[in-house]
């Protein structure tokens, strides 16, 4: 640590009161002293903490300033609570020797000094601990992995030093996911994907309520084109105002973490082969015992592949199927990223990829796989997507055995195109809205669409527009009332004599009669387009 830090918000409440152009010099450690003669005990480094008491006359503070100076120290700090404020000679002394001169208020303890100090200074350590990080990567990748929260437990006992590795979605990988709540992980993932899309070198910098932390993807390899599939190393703190030493203590961790992502992508081969296997069984419509025993055989050889606790499997083999689609988006990373999105979910998920999206199967645990959950879940990658980016994904309802599937197949793509026609960057829907009109709306080719609301909507868009007559909010408040005028009213906070001016204005721009069904139902279709 530099001895400005000592002045920087978050440490204790020192006073400058000498050479300020000297407060770039290194602190290694602290010595608390009241000797008239310390400067055999100084090693090069120190921060001096005093309380004064070798000072019986002015005459002391010079020749105790230049023991110091000749020992090495490359600060003092003289405490208040024995002998009052720092006496003018002594600021002149530190003045004449170029001695940072820092004053420690009567209610700040020296032992606080220290311990932030010795907080500080710990960066030392960090070269050791890197050849360590490092020699624990070639461990990790070689041995099959289980050793980042080992790791990281390490750095936060001996160093004091918080990291997590996280999902591009936000899950805790490792680290002590108690110390970093979910809002927090939500917006720092979101910084990562963001700074990610601006191809912004990283480390990426984010600065939340508790505190700033650093940034690192972890790729699983180097020609990796995939951030929104990324893991993220986020370190507390600011590590481009840390020491080199420190400095490269964060780069081997990001290499440690991107070498277990290496390894799990690796064990994920497998996995990803029987998933395709599913796939072409289902497009193909075979016969449902071969699905079956595809199925069942594929979950488990991925299982023991992976060295996985099998989860409870469902009791009645309930199915469920998630049909995605990416756009604007490189082929293969929606597929890669529901499988970081959904492994900590379940570890029966089989991704198949299916050009630029993905189907994914996977059993029902505790009942279906709610759309806005998913929807939620996935909702952090929204700030890694773009202008032109977008994640589309439809969810069948459970298929009670394997030989419904195909059928589930369809449901869930169904289910997306209903998604697709929404507005957003990552929009999912349910099997339950299968049944709704917004399925066969989305069934409707785009042209169709606009020429359908364009001949309902454009003359009261274009009246609105000119007189500010606020008319389709009106529209949609008065089907949304049922057609009450006095419900609409209070509603809109007009006069039922306003409203009805306002709806008579519409059937004169539209030629249509609000007082029909059919009207109404056309009306409503019109503004679900917009």
């Amino acid at each position: 640590m530099r001895v400005r830090d000592l002045l920087a918000p978050g440490a204790p409440r020192l006073r400058l009161l000498a050479a300020e152009d000297e407060l770039d010099r290194q602190v290694s450690g602290v010595m608390t002293t009241d000797l008239h003669d310390p400067g055999r005990y100084l090693h090069g480094g120190e921060l001096v903490l005093t309380g004064m008491l070798w000072r019986t006359a002015p005459a002391d503070s010079e020749r105790f300033v230049r023991t110091i100076v000749a020992g090495g120290a490359v600060a003092l700090a003289a405490g208040e609570a024995e002998v009052g404020p720092v006496p003018e000679d002594l600021v002149e002394a530190c003045q004449r020797h170029r001695m940072p001169l820092l004053a420690v208020p009567d209610d700040i303890a020296f032992g606080t000094v220290t311990e932030f100090i010795g907080r500080q200074v710990s960066a030392d350590r960090a070269a050791d601990l890197a050849a360590l990080v490092d020699r624990h990567r070639l461990l990790v990748s070689a041995a099959g992995g289980g050793g980042l929260d080992a790791v990281l437990d390490l750095l936060g006992g001996d160093l004091d030093l918080d990291c997590w590795v996280l999902t591009p979605t936000g899950a805790v990988i490792a680290g002590p996911a108690d110390r970093l709540p979910a809002e927090d992980r939500d917006q720092l993932v979101r910084a990562h994907l963001g700074a990610q899309r601006q191809r912004r070198r990283p480390p990426h910098r984010a600065r939340l309520a508790g505190g700033s932390y650093s940034l690192l993807p972890a790729p699983a390899s180097a020609d990796h084109q995939a951030p929104l599939a990324d893991w993220v190393l986020a370190v507390a703190g600011d590590v481009t105002e840390w020491t080199a030493k420190r400095q490269q203590l964060a780069e081997n961790l990001a290499r440690l973490v991107a070498a277990e992502r290496h390894r799990r992508d690796e064990g994920r081969r497998l996995r990803r082969r029987l998933a395709d296997e599913v796939l072409a069984l289902l497009q193909r419509d075979a016969d449902p015992a071969e699905i079956s025993r595809t199925l069942y055989a594929s979950t488990a050889m991925a299982a023991r592949y992976e060295s996985v606790e099998p989860k409870p499997q469902a009791q009645d083999g309930s199915w469920l199927v998630l049909s995605a689609e990416g756009t604007g988006l490189p082929e293969g990373v929606v597929r890669a990223v529901l499988e970081e999105a959904l492994g900590g979910t379940t570890d029966r998920a089989l991704v198949a990829g299916a050009g630029s999206g993905a189907v994914v199967v996977l059993p029902v645990l505790d009942g279906p796989v709610p759309a806005e959950t998913l929807r939620d879940l996935l909702a952090p990658l929204e700030a890694g997507l773009g202008s032109e980016g977008r994640i589309t994904l439809g969810v069948s309802a459970p298929a009670s055995e394997a030989g419904g599937l195909r059928g589930a197949l369809e449901e869930a793509r169904h289910a997306r195109r209903i998604a697709a026609a929404r507005v957003g960057r990552v929009c999912v829907a349910g099997p339950e809205e299968l049944a709704s009109h917004v399925l066969l709306l989305a069934a409707v080719p785009d042209e169709v669409r606009r020429a359908f609301r364009s001949r309902l909507l454009d003359k009261v868009i274009a009246y609105d527009i000119e007189h500010q007559a606020d008319l389709v909010r009106t529209l949609e408040a008065f089907l949304r009332s049922d057609g009450s005028w006095t419900r609409c009213a209070a509603q809109l906070h007009v006069h039922v004599n306003t409203l009805r001016y306002r709806i008579g204005r519409i059937e004169e721009l539209t030629g249509r009669d609000l007082s029909r069904l059919e009207d109404r139902v056309d009306f409503y279709l019109a503004l679900e387009l917009a």
